[in-house]
This record gives C-alpha cells, sequence and structure tokens, in this order.
C-alpha cells in the first residue's frame, strides 16, 4: 500500500543515514576512472569539435538528419568540457573543493547531455524510419524538414533543461553538507527520482529505437529500389545508433532501477549494498560517458558527403599545419 511505502522509505532513509558517503569504495575506482575519463577527454573533444563543424556545413547543404547529429555534437562537447573538473574530482578521494555552484553545474550538465542525447538518438532513427519506411509518404512533408528538425532539437534542450533545474536547489539531490558530488546517499524522493529515469528517460526512448530500426531493417530486406550499398548505408546507421544506446545508457540505467528496487524493499541492507555495487556503478558510468567517442562513428556512418567533408577538412588542417611548420 502507499502507506506501507511512505513508511518504508523513512525506514529506508534513517537506515541510510547511519552510512556516510565517505565510506564508499573510492579507491577501488580511483585509478579507472582517472585513465577513461583522460582518455575520453583527449579523444572525444577533438573527435566532436571535429563533427561539430562537419554537420554544420551539411547543415548549410539542407541535411536535415545533420541538425540532430550536430545537436549531439554540442551535447558532447559541453560534457566533455567538465570532464577536467571530473578528474580533479577523482584525484582529490572525491573531495569537491572547487565550490558549491561549479559542483551544480557540472552535475546539471553531465544529467541534460544523458537525456538530450538520448532524445536526438531517437530524432535520427525516427528521422531514417520515415525516410526509408515511409518514403513516399514523407517525400515533401513538413515533418522531414529543417526547420522542423531545427525546432524539435530546440525543444528538446529546453524541455531537459528546465526537468533537471531542481539539481540547483533541491537539497535532496545534492547535499551541501558533504564534501562528495553528486554522491549523495539514497533517499525516497531520489529512488523515486531514478525510476522515472529508468522508464521515461530509457526504456520507452528503447522501445522507439528497436521499432523503428525493426521497420527499417524488414524494409530494405524486400526494398527493390535501393542498391546494395546504400542498404548497408541505413544497416550500419542502424546498428551504430542501437549499439551505441544499449551499452553506453542501459548498465547505467539498470543500476539506478536496481538501487531503487533495493531501497524500498530492503531498507535495512540499502548502505551494505550500496557499498558493494559501488565499484559496479561507476563503471557503468564510463559506459555512459564512452558516448562522446562513439557518437562521432553514427556521424562517419550517416552518409558518404559527411565521410568526403571529413577527410576534406583532415587535409586542409594537415596542409596548413605543415605549412606552418615551414
Amino acid at each position: 500500500s502507499v502507506v506501507a511505502i511512505k513508511r518504508r522509505g523513512k525506514e529506508g532513509n534513517l537506515e541510510y543515514r547511519m552510512c556516510n558517503s565517505t565510506d564508499l569504495p573510492f579507491k577501488e575506482s580511483r585509478e579507472l576512472l582517472i585513465v577513461v575519463y583522460s582518455f575520453i577527454f583527449a579523444i572525444g573533444l577533438p573527435a566532436n569539435c571535429l563533427t561539430a563543424f562537419v554537420t554544420l556545413v551539411q547543415i548549410y547543404k539542407k541535411n536535415i538528419t545533420a541538425i540532430y547529429l550536430f545537436g549531439l555534437s554540442l551535447c558532447n562537447i559541453m560534457y566533455l568540457s567538465t570532464l577536467p573538473l571530473w578528474i580533479i574530482y577523482v584525484k582529490n578521494g572525491h573531495h569537491w573543493n572547487m565550490g558549491t555552484a561549479s559542483c551544480l553545474v557540472t552535475g546539471y550538465i553531465f544529467f541534460c547531455n544523458i537525456y538530450i542525447s538520448i532524445l536526438l538518438l531517437c530524432c535520427i532513427s525516427i528521422d531514417h524510419y520515415k525516410a526509408v519506411v515511409r518514403a513516399l509518404e514523407s517525400r515533401g512533408k513538413c515533418f522531414r524538414s529543417q526547420r522542423t528538425a531545427t525546432m524539435v532539437t530546440v525543444a528538446f534542450f529546453g524541455t531537459i533543461a528546465a526537468i533537471y533545474c531542481p539539481v540547483f536547489f533541491n537539497k535532496n539531490i545534492q547535499e551541501k553538507s558533504t564534501a562528495t558530488c553528486f554522491e549523495t546517499p539514497l533517499n525516497v524522493n531520489l529512488a523515486l527520482y531514478n525510476i522515472s529515469r529508468f522508464f521515461l528517460g530509457f526504456l520507452i526512448p528503447l522501445g522507439v529505437l528497436l521499432f523503428t530500426n525493426y521497420r527499417i531493417f524488414q524494409s530494405i530486406k524486400t526494398s527493390c529500389s535501393l542498391n546494395p550499398d546504400q542498404k548497408a548505408k541505413v544497416r550500419n546507421v542502424a546498428i551504430a545508433i542501437i549499439s551505441v544506446f544499449v551499452l553506453c545508457f542501459a548498465p547505467y540505467h539498470f543500476v539506478l532501477l536496481v538501487r531503487a528496487i533495493i531501497f524500498f524493499q530492503y531498507p535495512d541492507k540499502v548502505c551494505t549494498f550500496e557499498k558493494n555495487i559501488y565499484t559496479t556503478s561507476v563503471i557503468f558510468l564510463c559506459f555512459s560517458t564512452a558516448k562522446s567517442i562513439a557518437d562521432p562513428f553514427i556521424y562517419v556512418l550517416a552518409g558518404e558527403n559527411v565521410r568526403r567533408e571529413m577527410c576534406r577538412t583532415c587535409r586542409r588542417c594537415g596542409i596548413h599545419s605543415s605549412d606552418e611548420s615551414q
């Protein structure tokens, strides 16, 4: 019953307060986090800057999908710019000494990046679904226009940014009394929040991706208008999107769900469970971070024009650097 759930939640809160967040095994994952975050920052930032430029060029050439890809690259660049702060935080033994405001902004960017990226991946799949499965119906329609794609992208940025504004003033999300940053012990509100993130932010988008890409696979099998190279291109984009989504987001969200279930069902074991699952949780968090270097593969697979533009840009950069060295 609702009353029983509330009572259990309170018991879980009291039980968890006996466990300090600094008791978590931070040292077990310290070296791994530093190495992974440093690698992702070093590779991801230049790669996403390049793809942002390339997709911007494609937007000027009236490419609709490029608008969603450009939004993805902007998300990644924003998040990658915060990684040095996370690296310093981990090096300092999970003590955030750079001010409360910077912690809140960094966490805010992280959460927004995850769910804007998820929604944009869905947009890319839906756009491909309309272009491939419903090619005749979507031809010339407004929902496959650059204006519509731009409005949808801006709307997603604004909606997710508004949804995650509570990180700045909700003390249940980030306790100011602790030295850690966004590693607050679970409470009732956070547990319910994690459940909603699993279903609304992960499971429903996963259903959209599976449905649209399944229909795409079925369509290209029976299509007579696409040659083998075109079919391979469409298939590779679909596989890349599903792979990035499942590998980067599924582990992290399943941990969120399991933690919430344990919190409500076994309140007396929450503290022990949180300690045992912490290292696994941060490893899965690294998987979600890895999307910043996985997304450029989608850009490359999205079309020949993108690959040619990337090669042209790289050659220009190479020529300029050689001229400067001379």
